[in-house]
């Protein structure tokens, strides 16, 4: 790893993991952090992380940072007789985003493209022009010309992801599928390797955490934070650049791609670990916005800040441009911040640190 982002995130972007099916970047994830002192992987697929405290302490509760390593993405559930594969979504999609984009699955035996298909508009009656294409309207041809072709490299159950890849912008910026959320697990690593470089007086776990895109019972985050004995965690997930056209800022609130990590204060956010990080921030000269989350984070946040006894829980956002699509945006620069921060975070942490809320 090297303080440019750029050359682990875009192997991490470029495999194909979505909720379920994590290995391939998890395994890069893992491989990448030879500075830890120790790397596992659990039952759930959560990878862990961790660089001990000053002086080699092991034990005793550290700091949890989380960032959850899978991404949207789509799953088989028919196969006809002519090798057309019809499928449903893993995770929430805008489904005009899918016609005619081309896949990637992960076939029993390596990568196996294909192009998601649909009546070409010459062939349709008027009537059914104008009509939004729903995932179970759409196929994806993998150039099978029969059902035991198609068979032969994938089944009912086979997931895969839309093939784009990543792309690098002028103005530091990066587009690519998936930087929800492999922003999120490089930012924790990136951090942990900064604090293995100067460490905390406390041990710092990092976790790339599974399933948070269909997390209805938390995920691997609940999973992760339960088996953990943490003082605190951060959570890093990505959240709505609302400087493109069209976003009503006072709904979204006023968030700006390149203006740095933001600080969620409300739901599933414990204000003395929010103050915290607001104060090194300014004292590290990190730039930062503030966004409010009245009700829910709709992140590894909910699950975490609940689990165990209870966890003094943060959330820091990377902003994001057209989230959930093939080509969401984001800015290098806030991803360093991001883990600038992080890193700074744990070492105003001590063993006797106290979050409880007073």
């Amino acid at each position: 790893m090297t303080n440019d982002p750029f050359a682990l995130l875009a192997r991490l972007l470029d495999a194909p993991g979505p909720s379920g099916f994590e290995r391939a970047p998890a395994r890069i994830w893992r491989e990448a952090a030879t500075f830890a002192d120790s790397v596992t992987v659990d039952v759930s697929g959560n990878s862990h992380a961790t660089v001990f405290g000053q002086g080699g302490a092991s034990d005793g509760p550290g700091v949890m940072f989380a960032g959850h390593i899978d991404e949207i993405g789509v799953m088989l559930v028919h196969i006809d007789d002519n090798g057309f594969c019809w499928f449903d979504v893993i995770g929430g999609w805008d489904s005009q985003v899918f016609v005619g984009q081309r896949v990637t699955l992960i076939g029993r035996d390596g990568p196996v493209p294909g192009v998601i298909g649909k009546q070409a508009i010459h062939l349709m009656d008027q009537k059914d022009r104008d009509k939004l294409s729903k995932p179970h309207d759409l196929w994806i041809d993998i150039g099978a010309t029969s059902r035991d072709e198609a068979l032969e490299r994938v089944a009912v159950g086979t997931a895969g992801v839309l093939g784009s890849t990543v792309t690098r912008l002028p103005n530091d910026r990066i587009v690519s599928r998936s930087l929800d959320n492999r922003i999120g697990a490089y930012v924790v690593l990136e951090a942990l390797r900064l604090l293995a470089e100067e460490r905390a007086k406390v041990p710092v776990t990092a976790v790339a955490t599974t399933q948070e895109e269909i997390a209805y019972t938390g995920g691997g985050a609940r999973t992760s934070a339960s088996s953990l004995n943490v003082l605190a965690a951060i959570v890093v997930d990505v959240t709505h650049a609302t400087d493109s056209p069209g976003v009503e800022k006072k709904r979204h609130g006023d968030v700006a791609l390149g203006g740095g990590p933001v600080l969620s204060r409300g739901a599933a956010v414990n204000p003395v670990v929010c103050d915290l990080l607001a104060s090194v921030a300014e004292a590290e000269g990190i730039p930062y916005r503030v966004q409010a989350s009245p009700r829910f984070t709709g992140t590894d946040a909910d699950a975490i800040f609940t689990a165990h006894r209870g966890v003094a829980t943060g959330l820091v956002s990377v902003p994001l441009r057209y989230m959930h699509s093939p080509s969401e945006m984001a800015s290098l620069e806030d991803i360093r911040n991001a883990a600038k921060l992080l890193a700074a975070f744990a070492r105003r942490v001590e063993a006797t640190t106290d979050f409880v809320p007073r």
